[in-house]
């Protein structure tokens, strides 16, 4: 066995090599600048490829946590993708080749994963092989390259390890239950085992694993994929096309008590549920951009999922069953099923400029304050910060879609279209629900209860214009 190198006059033992590593790792042949880069440009492709799959399923998915847990990790994969972009970059003059087509197996193998006919199946090929796979590779890498002159490269690899052991943590958890539920514990192996059989006729993430003698063929993906825009929820949603109770009247009535505001607060909160299922479809269907279009707004899309998250949270802090709350989902139901995603961002960019004023986002941290609630008032301030950078966020990507901000605030304020009576086509019995609710609510937290927030709480018509 050969000896360890170590220096040859240190001073005072001090870990030498800024502590990046031993000698020997640094004297390693290790791989070339464009060995590197090819690699990472197949790990870009898998991370882009599971961004988009996961954005598929947003708006259609209806279980509440695995919504969530999506939009959350659309989000951490995109700021990795961001992450590769800029590392490719520096190690190479443009173009990149970022976006071009791998071989067509490995681009196979996830358009089985994009097409899988179930969450299940689709979880599947990302959490127990895409994703496992990923980090055996990176894992490979950090033996192999030398991590003194790859240390750049090194470290954003270790922080796409750490979001990846995560997020398989919580899919892994996830699958299982769901396996369970569904009694698919058979296929679960069948769909593994397929899975693995497209990537390893890719050669594995590195492309230089040993390949089999015949490579599969289409198999999901022989009926092309057809993205779902029309959100979805779970059965504990009630009547998710009620529109019955308009918040806004009582958040700005001076003779509502703030601690009954904060529950408005919350609901409001929680509500935003919608935002995410919206913005993916907007993500999903808008192709062709610039890369920083999609990193901007998937933190978007992870910031409104926070926001719902925090009511959550503020409400089951209160000791409140949420499930008694009617959330609808009519706003984001709308606008995926009856606009253009351009349009869409339209009507998003006209509500966070409509925030802005003092009338909104810092009105809503005010009133958390005054009812003496920390939890809320701390929501609230970060929902506020949160608004401020999407209305940038809306400067920087609709605006510029337009010649002038006078047409693009044209375009996102056009006559309101048919009323869209949901009651008449069956979809609801719109049941006014806030006052059973309030009580409830007020029983539970021990708040005061204000009749004005009941008498004078509107209730809509049976139709209502949408844009």
């Amino acid at each position: 066995m050969s000896k360890a190198l170590s220096p040859l006059n240190p001073y005072l033992d001090i870990i030498p090599l800024a502590g990046i590593c031993d000698f020997d790792a640094a004297c390693r042949a290790g791989v070339s600048v464009e060995e590197n880069v090819d690699l990472l440009k197949r790990f870009h492709f898998l991370l882009q490829r599971s961004y988009f799959v996961l954005l598929s399923r947003i708006a259609a998915t209806p279980i509440y946590e695995i919504k969530m847990g999506f939009s959350h990790q659309t989000y951490l994969l995109a700021e990795n993708i961001t992450s590769l972009r800029d590392r490719v970059a520096e190690m190479r003059e443009p173009p990149f080749g970022l976006d071009d087509l791998p071989e067509p197996v490995y681009a196979l193998f996830f358009d089985e994963i994009l097409s899988a006919p179930s969450l299940e199946e689709t979880m599947i090929g990302l959490y127990r092989v895409a994703f496992p796979a990923l980090i055996v590779a990176i894992c490979t890498h950090f033996q192999t390259t030398n991590l003194l002159v790859d240390q750049p490269t090194v470290r954003i690899l270790k922080y796409l390890k750490t979001d990846l052991d995560e997020m398989i943590a919580w899919g892994e958890d996830a699958l299982t239950k769901l396996i369970a539920h569904a009694g698919c514990q058979q296929e679960a192996t069948l769909w593994t085992t397929r899975f693995r059989n497209y990537l390893s006729s890719a050669g594995g993430i590195s492309g230089k694993e040993p390949r089999p003698s015949s490579i599969p063929g289409p198999a999901n993906s022989k009926i092309p994929f057809v993205y779902d825009a029309v959100p979805k929820r779970d059965s504990r949603f009630k009547d998710p096309f009620n529109d019955t109770f308009q918040p806004e009247k009582l958040l700005h009535d001076p003779e509502i008590p703030p601690s009954t505001k904060v529950l408005i607060l919350l609901f409001k909160r929680f509500r935003e549920i919608d935002v995410p299922e919206m913005m993916a479809s907007i993500l999903y269907e808008t192709r062709n951009q610039p890369w920083k279009y999609y990193a901007d707004m998937t933190r978007q899309l992870w910031d409104e999922a926070r926001h719902a998250l925090m009511g959550e949270v503020g409400l089951v802090a209160k000791g409140i069953d949420w499930t008694r709350l009617t959330i609808r989902h009519i706003w984001s139901y709308y606008l995926n099923t009856r606009l253009t995603p351009l349009a869409r961002h339209g009507v998003l960019y006209s509500i966070e400029k409509g925030l802005m004023p003092r009338t909104g986002k810092r009105y809503e941290w005010e009133i958390a304050v005054e009812a003496n609630d920390p939890l809320t008032a701390l929501f609230q301030d970060y929902d506020w910060a949160d608004e401020v950078l999407h209305a940038r966020f809306g400067r920087d990507w609709y605006l510029a879609a337009f010649k002038t901000p006078e047409e693009a605030l044209d375009f996102c304020n056009p006559p309101s279209g048919p009323p869209v009576d949901y009651q008449a086509l069956g979809y609801t019995e719109n049941k006014d629900w806030w006052p059973e609710f309030y009580r409830y609510a007020c029983e539970v937290t021990g708040i005061p209860f204000c009749e004005r927030a009941i008498v004078n709480h509107p209730v809509t018509g049976k139709a209502k214009p949408l844009p």
